[in-house]
């Protein structure tokens, strides 16, 4: 027993008996011819009649059937039909559900012909000169016979079914004038046709999207040809195809079954959309994204969610199982920078990912650079730290985020002596408007542009990275303030074993040499210098512009008091405690309970210190290395070793599961 009947005579129709074939529904489909029923093919769910029906006939199947939800998607010129369904449900007590087909709305229709009847359009196109196509149907064929010569004037464009063809012979229709094929027809298509027949008129009913209405309507404007529309002869209430799924959805239970589909829609303009990608928008039902997004390629008749948040548009798309393709519009490429990574881990594997234009590949081309050796980053919803990029890479390109972006990176650059390094900046990439300049640090100091726009920089004096730590003494400004030794800070910092984005601080830091080099190796992350000496925190601030280290922020005072603002650290070097080494470390624990820790200490009574805080505080992993270091002096002809102080490093990483 069906729990639907649905008598389909449209494309509205035949799609809702897919969809409940699909989600496994058992339905009656009613169609009103052969070729109907051989569209929709067999299937155990659906059981498909063709007979017509009068309304006692219907009344009887409703009753067969228990009275199910009954959905009339019949054509809206059935009018008979209509009312005979109509008052079969409202004689068996059946829930009736009309499905109305979606008019294009335009807003700008002045350059058609209404009429309210093909009679009235026969007799409009008795008074004109000119060849017709006529695409009203077979069944108003025998109307266009009164017209003068239409046998030559009239092309007929009909279902290319045998009795069609037969009885539009019959009429005199005949040769090249019978056109017959199934629809739909696309703008392009129905162009050529106008032009091969050179017709000057075109008939229509206001058949809505599925009838293809708009598609002749284009296709008339851009030929020149007069769109005579047949208007719909009744006023009805009802639902659109979409609300009628809405509504099944809600009374059977069924869950989405949607194809999702992430689409990469490059800069922006349509003109930059791949084919895959064009095509996946117009087949959408729904489309999803950010509202520039959405405005750049949604199509007037398609439902649209303004949303980027992935949770949330997870929960919508089961919220809402009526629709059945789903494309999600991102900008650029999905695989770089994009919301498509965390789209995929809420909607799971089986989503369909269809690339875009990315911005470098469209900009660099567009400023004729290659970028194969070019560092990308993203500055966009996230930091990047592009000043050290920048420093130790010849070539980088950005994703930027703010109306400021270039101007502050521009006065960045200024300050820390880059001011021979190249800018490119392009904005509105794609568009009309689209900008792109070049120009140096000082060019930019006060440019404020789009928050969305892109920056490549060219550095011919920029700095390789060594491939480990260990910048030489000699290369820090010093003065009398002491320094953590070359060999002492090169074990020390692989002690630490720092990531690129590592969160640092540097307790008593002195000059800053080991604050300086976890600033370069960490250049993904951030350290904070933490000095209470006024001399010491202005030799900080040299280093930190000489070696253009500004992931590093110097905070001048005393810890541990010094360090409660500051963001929990990763891992942490002691070089000086002022006598709080256990206030120190007890503070780094709080902050994060796995900080790594590495302390320095030359005093005995610092090495006790630090003995007593691994005993009594929760840390694992620690070890006491005791290093001395002898460096040549030459004298004369000889070199003598002269011994530094005896240091000990000690390491340790915090212990969460003894802490809790």
């Amino acid at each position: 027993m069906c729990k639907v009947i649905v008598f389909a005579g449209t494309t509205e129709g035949r799609q809702l008996a897919q969809f409940l074939e699909k989600r496994q529904v058992p339905a009656h489909i009613c169609v009103a011819t052969e070729y109907g029923e051989q569209l929709l093919g067999e299937n155990e769910n659906l059981e498909i009649s063709h007979e017509r029906l009068n309304q006692e006939q219907i009344e009887e199947l409703i009753l067969k059937n228990n009275k199910p939800l009954v959905i009339d998607a019949t054509h809206p010129y059935a009018a008979e039909v209509t009312k005979n369904i109509k008052a079969a449900c409202e004689n068996t007590g059946a829930e009736y559900l009309r499905v109305l087909r979606e008019n294009q709305e335009n807003a700008d229709l002045g350059d058609c012909v209404y009429v309210e009847t093909v009679e009235a359009a026969v007799d409009y196109l008795g008074k004109t000169t000119g060849n017709i196509l006529a695409t009203t149907g077979s069944k108003e064929a025998a109307k266009y016979t009164v017209l003068s010569d239409f046998e030559n004037r009239v092309f007929l464009r009909v279902l290319s079914l045998p009795n069609v063809v037969e009885e539009c012979s019959r009429l005199g229709f005949q040769g090249k004038n019978l056109l017959c094929m199934q629809g739909p027809f696309s703008k392009e298509f129905n162009i050529a046709m106008l032009r091969q027949l050179n017709c000057k008129y075109m008939v229509t009913k206001m058949s809505g999207k599925s009838g293809g209405f708009l598609e002749k309507l284009e296709a008339a404007r851009a030929c020149g040809c007069t769109l005579v529309v047949v208007g719909r002869p009744l006023k009805e209430t009802g639902v659109s195809l979409q609300e009628c799924k809405r509504i099944l959805c809600r009374s059977f239970s069924l869950p989405s079954q949607a194809e999702i589909s992430l689409v990469g829609i490059g800069m922006g303009n349509t003109d930059s959309l791949t084919k895959e990608a064009e095509k996946t928008i117009q087949e959408a039902d729904l489309l999803i994204g950010a509202s520039r997004m959405l405005e750049s390629c949604e199509k007037k008749e398609q439902d649209i969610y303004v949303e980027y948040n992935s949770e949330k548009i997870a929960s919508y798309i089961q919220e809402h199982p009526e629709y059945e393709k789903i494309a999600v519009v991102l900008s650029g490429d999905v695989g770089f920078h994009s919301g498509a990574k965390k789209l995929l881990a809420v909607l799971g594997n089986q989503v369909k990912v269809i690339c875009g234009i990315s911005s470098v590949a469209y900009f660099m081309s567009r400023i004729q650079k290659s970028w194969d050796d070019t560092v990308l980053t993203s500055n966009h919803g996230e930091e990047a730290n592009l000043l050290s990029l920048i420093r130790q890479n010849k070539k980088v390109f950005s994703i930027l985020g703010k109306n400021d972006s270039v101007s502050e990176l521009a006065k960045k650059l200024l300050a820390y002596g880059m001011d021979e390094v190249v800018l490119y900046v392009g904005e509105r990439l794609s568009y009309a408007d689209e900008k792109i300049q070049k120009g140096t640090p000082e060019t930019f100091a006060d440019y404020e542009g789009d928050s969305l726009s892109v920056l490549y920089v060219e550095n011919e004096n920029y700095r390789q990275q060594s491939a480990t730590h260990g910048i030489r003494d000699e290369e820090f400004l010093r003065d009398k303030v002491p320094m953590t030794k070359e060999e002492v800070r090169t074990v020390s910092l692989s002690k630490l074993r720092l990531f690129e984005n590592s969160v640092c601080y540097d307790i008593g830091a002195g000059t800053g040499s080991v604050a300086i080099e976890m600033a370069l190796r960490a250049y993904k992350g951030k350290v904070y210098a933490i000095e209470k000496k006024e001399l010491a925190v202005e030799l900080l601030k040299k280093n930190k512009e000489q070696f253009q280290a500004d992931n590093l922020e110097i905070i001048e005072g005393l810890a541990p008091e010094a360090m409660k603002a500051l963001e929990a650290p990763t891992h942490a070097f002691i070089g000086g405690s002022s006598g709080n080494m256990k206030e120190i470390m007890e503070l780094l624990l709080e902050k994060n309970s796995k900080v790594r820790i590495v302390i320095n200490c030359i005093a005995l009574e610092s090495v006790s210190e630090a003995l007593e805080c691994l005993k009594t505080l929760p840390v694992t992993d620690t070890e006491i290395v005791q290093m001395t270091v002898s460096k040549s002096k030459t004298v004369g002809r000889y070199h003598m070793m002269m011994g530094e102080n005896p240091i000990y490093i000690i390491s340790c990483t915090g212990n969460c599961q003894q802490r809790g």
